[in-house]
């Protein structure tokens, strides 16, 4: 059974969310991980297995799907 691990609800939906990871300066985009969502409070939860299999993904030498090109900014706050 579900327990939001932050605000304790026992209600909970699956949603499938897009994240990316940065290894060793390198970004990676991964579509489609299918995520425990709290609905009280909105907490992402990956399985363990999930992150496992991500992990494995990453780290070795599968193919991506395709490649896209991003812009980069860097933040600088204004002086007040």
């Amino acid at each position: 059974m579900f327990k939001c691990h932050v605000c304790d609800s026992t209600e909970s939906m699956t949603e499938y969310r897009t994240e990316i990871f940065q290894i060793e300066g390198n970004f990676y985009l991964v579509e489609n991980i299918p995520a425990t969502i709290c609905t009280n409070c909105g907490e992402e939860i990956f399985s363990r297995e999930t992150t496992e299999n991500i992990r494995e993904m990453l780290h070795s030498k599968a193919q991506p799907i395709r490649s896209i090109s991003v812009d980069v900014f860097a933040y600088h706050p204004k002086a007040s």
